[in-house]
């Protein structure tokens, strides 16, 4: 199976040498093709820096991360840009759709920016609206639809270029229970089917029950991690709350 991603003692250091906060310390990560990977801790354990710096939204301190089988870190601005639009899906808590334009309109934008043929966009289009159970609202604009549907069209936005990784932070934060189960469903059918690589910062031991791997961090360093493999998605989250409790804080 091919390494999507690899990062290796990975630290990223604020504040002068006579004053350093330490927010990620000898951070190692790999993740593997076709992986459903959650990162999970307490609140300021530096779960959101590490995904800014994988998503190149940020730069460590010192280390090395490879995706793709490009070194992110040697790369200059413009080089950074196409990367990030051509490599990377990005799944926002807050959606940041774009109101001025249609559903259809806004899971196309990646397609257009990167000038594929027409034909190839609308094919494109119709198998993700599929995925995500949203063709029928393609025509209407996104204060025109429901919480559940915004984040399920920006989940469509961030795949519909085939990224080779798909970076979601606290996806299901801003939505109701029902909305929640039915992206992640879609997510995971995502994964099983399409055998994309996701990889999912969230406070929320349910979301987390839906992924096959989840790392702990706590005060910037690797805490733990498990595997989910036979045992129900019940039984996984029932071990997601037992690696929480042993961390404190809970999982926000």
């Amino acid at each position: 199976m091919k390494t999507i991603l690899q990062a290796n003692n990975v630290q990223k250091i604020y504040g002068t040498k006579e004053n350093q906060y330490k927010a990620l310390e000898d951070i190692d990560l790999e993740v593997m093709e076709s992986e459903f990977i959650g990162i999970m801790g307490p609140s300021g354990a530096g779960k959101s820096t590490l995904l800014n710096i994988l998503s190149t939204i940020d730069s460590p301190t010192s280390g090395e991360i490879v995706i793709a089988g490009q070194n992110i870190l040697q790369m200059n601005e413009e080089q950074l840009s196409d990367f990030r639009r051509n490599q990377l899906g990005f799944i926002f808590q807050d959606y940041n759709l774009l109101d001025t334009l249609t559903v259809k309109e806004n899971i196309l934008l990646p397609l257009a920016l990167s000038k594929v043929p027409a034909n190839d966009i609308e094919a494109r289009v119709q198998e993700i609206a599929d995925t995500f159970g949203i063709r029928d609202i393609l025509e209407k604009y996104p204060y025109h639809i429901s919480g559940g549907q915004k984040q399920r069209t920006a989940a469509s936005r961030a795949i519909v270029a085939n990224p080779s990784l798909i970076l979601a932070d606290e996806p299901t934060g801003a939505l109701d229970s029902k909305s929640s189960a039915s992206l992640l469903e879609s997510l995971t059918q995502l994964n099983e089917r399409h055998r994309s690589t996701i990889m999912m910062v969230t406070h929320d031991a349910f979301a987390a029950s839906f992924c096959k791997r989840i790392l702990f961090i706590k005060d910037g360093k690797m805490y733990a991690e498990i595997h989910k493999h036979q045992q129900s998605r019940q039984e996984f989250f029932q071990q997601i709350m037992d690696v929480l409790a042993s961390l404190g804080g809970g999982g926000k």
